[in-house]
């Protein structure tokens, strides 16, 4: 009973903290005003002095030690020793990082890019490099996409080595391996799996960047020696360039996203109206450019934040975040508090990857796109738009490695900024095989906001994705092909998303799919899939 009551009070001071934290931080990004910048700020320091609470923490791992817990005891104990753990730290350390990190905060909320002397959004700018045909005009948009990284350097720097201080308080080599462990992750097994990705995907890889580089030679009338980032359509090579002449951007235009989307669900027995309606989904001044899900208390009604566009590129953001939600919105509200969520990064990144590919499947474009009726030039260049996928996966894959192999030695290795952004680009060579700029010296790595405000998270895109594979596979395998029907809904909501986190990502991943994680299923998807 004693043990009971103290879960109890957890439960119940943990869901009053982070209901609050997330309250704010809805506030700061739909507004960017100061004010709420100030009061997440300190429902932030309210929630690292609870934490930070070496008397509680001491009774965790009493408790942690019982012999005879429930799975569900032992799961909520081994929330809060993570949760604890890492914010056993000097009080003035804390402070230290909860001010350098709302500091950033406010800088990605509000900072603006300028081209040719005047303000653009990042709408503007993507526009630019998806469909401009004027190279130095490119250049310049591409140019802007990284102007923040500069305005940044110095902060993001100073809280790398914060964020190594106060590892290092904990006994950990450095921030990275913290996180790793404090995420029910091992490192080196880990990127045992990345460097395997690596090395079976880079033949394949070669053979897509060469299409893509002819293609792009092409369009732009240069030689494959004068190809260069801003000749790609994401300013980090993220995604692979549209194929041929036919552009789901151009059957958007008279669409409402929102639609596609619910339609989408809908068909799965999902049901997300009621998400879509307490979310944000247009851009404004001041508001957060970028995408992302909150839980909101993990009451099951969590909310998108968004800036959307009729792009493709939104629509599958719109997908992928809907996903999130939906796994939100079906775990099992009878859970205790600490388990009311998913079970681990990588599990709802799965989730929303399994959504967001579906802009690059031709079966979902038949259907959701054209609504079963033909269309003569998505017809005539069907067996591209199939390969569509695979190139992007591909695409993607490689941007993740570069992404994470640079990440671990920006906590693992000290250097000047001068070195780390000339390695940033070595990477880029060797993993994406992109010609840097004339100049590689500026912190172009730093303008992509996960380095800042959700660090050690991009393994769990790796690790979702071959999770997203893994379903699919079995999904199709033993559920429903094709995936939109009310089976593959009702299975996700019984078999993945409805035990939150009371199971480990592993466990989860056993139960649903019959085997832990298994990379295979993404190499025979998109490394080892025919050609014919």
């Amino acid at each position: 009973m004693e043990l009971e009551a103290f879960l109890r009070r957890q439960n119940e001071a943990v869901k009053e903290r982070l209901a609050k934290i997330d309250e704010m931080g809805w506030k700061v990004t739909s507004t960017g005003e100061q004010e709420w910048n100030d009061r997440l700020g300190q429902a932030q320091n309210e929630w690292s002095r609870y934490c930070s609470d070496t008397d509680q923490f001491q009774e965790v791992k009493m408790y942690r030690a019982l012999p005879s817990l429930s799975p569900l005891q032992r799961r909520q104990l081994d929330e809060l020793l993570a949760m604890f753990g890492k914010q056993q730290l000097d009080p003035e350390l804390a402070a230290q990082s909860a001010d350098m990190t709302k500091k950033l905060v406010d800088v990605f909320n509000n900072y603006r890019p300028t081209m040719d002397g005047k303000p653009v959004s990042n709408n503007d700018l993507r526009s630019i490099l998806e469909n401009g045909a004027d190279t130095e005009l490119r250049k310049r948009a591409w140019l802007a996409t990284k102007q923040i990284a500069v305005r940044i350097e110095d902060q993001l720097l100073a809280l790398v080595e914060q964020r190594n201080r106060e590892a290092r308080s904990l006994g950990y080599d450095n921030y990275y391996q913290m996180s790793y462990a404090l995420q029910d992750l091992d490192v080196e097994e880990s990127f045992a799996i990345f460097s395997e990705l690596l090395e079976l995907s880079e033949e394949p890889y070669k053979e897509v960047k060469r299409e893509i580089d002819e293609d792009t030679c092409l369009r732009f009338g240069i030689r494959g020696d004068q190809l260069r980032p801003w000749h790609y359509t994401d300013p980090f090579f993220q995604i692979a360039p549209p194929q041929g002449q036919w552009s789901m951007n151009e059957e958007l235009q008279e669409r409402r996203l929102e639609d596609i989307v619910l339609h989408t669900f809908r068909d799965m027995g999902l049901e997300i109206a009621d998400i879509m309606a307490i979310s944000d989904l247009y851009p404004r001044d001041k508001k957060y450019p970028f995408g992302y899900c909150t839980s909101m208390g993990r009451e099951g009604q969590p909310r998108i934040m968004m800036s959307i566009d009729a792009s493709e590129f939104w629509l599958s953001a719109m997908l992928h975040e809907f996903g999130h939600a939906a796994y939100d919105k079906y775990i099992d509200p009878s859970l205790p508090f600490l388990l009311r969520k998913p079970a681990h990064t990588l599990t709802t990144e799965g989730i929303a990857m399994l959504f967001g590919r579906m802009t690059k499947q031709s079966e979902w474009m038949q259907r959701y796109i054209f609504a079963n009726r033909p269309h003569a030039a998505f017809m005539q260049e069907e067996a591209s738009v199939k390969q569509a996928l695979r190139r992007n996966m591909l695409v993607s894959m490689r941007w993740y490695l570069v992404f994470t192999m640079f990440e671990r030695e920006l906590y693992e290795h000290s250097g000047s900024g001068k070195e780390l952004n000339e390695r940033w680009w070595q990477l880029v060579r060797r993993i994406q095989h992109l010609q840097p700029p004339e100049h590689t010296h500026y912190p172009d790595w730093a303008a992509k906001m996960h380095f800042s405000l959700a660090p050690v998270s991009y393994q769990n895109y790796i690790l979702g994705e071959l999770t997203a594979s893994q379903l699919q596979h079995y999904i199709e395998a033993n559920i429903s092909r094709p995936m939109y029907t009310p089976e593959t809904g009702a299975y996700l909501k019984e078999r993945f998303f409805s035990s939150g986190a009371a199971l480990s990502w592993n466990e989860k991943l056993r139960e649903a799919t019959g085997e832990p994680l298994q990379p295979r299923y993404f190499v025979e998807q998109f490394v080892r899939h025919s050609r014919a």
